[in-house]
């Protein structure tokens, strides 16, 4: 469970409606219009809901996918997953340990060292430069 519990109403509150869909609903923005999806500043992307870093710049890459993705969270323990089975597909949803945040997704076919990629809506990050 995560630390942070908060109401619908409170989460509308501070979130504007994309990030309340994207984040709270388990939405996804379409591709190639967040953002971070083609941004290469320097920084730690952290959560758009609780703050809690989750993302560096330095594991960043361009995958083609249209949303920005990364090889390895900033810390573990920062991201959780769960199994996603919907829209007919089997994949595995990437959410902020902290509040809950939904964040997107992550798959087996990214970059080494790690081999993941972790395709991650703009909408669910704030980036905070180095």
């Amino acid at each position: 469970m995560s630390e942070i519990q908060k109401t619908n109403d409170e989460w509308r509150a501070e979130l504007t409606a994309e990030q309340y869909r994207v984040c709270r609903e388990c939405g996804t923005e379409p591709p190639f219009s967040g953002a971070y999806w083609d941004c290469h500043e320097e920084g730690t992307y952290h959560c758009i809901c609780c703050d809690e870093p989750l993302f560096e710049s330095t594991s960043k890459f361009d995958s083609g996918s249209g949303w920005p993705s990364f090889w390895r969270p900033h810390r573990a323990e920062n991201v959780s997953q769960r199994a996603d089975t919907s829209h007919g597909m089997n994949r595995e949803e990437v959410c902020c340990s902290k509040c809950g945040a939904h964040l997107g997704h992550v798959f087996p076919d990214g970059p080494p060292p790690s081999g993941l990629r972790y395709c991650i809506n703009s909408a669910a990050l704030s980036l905070k430069a180095f």
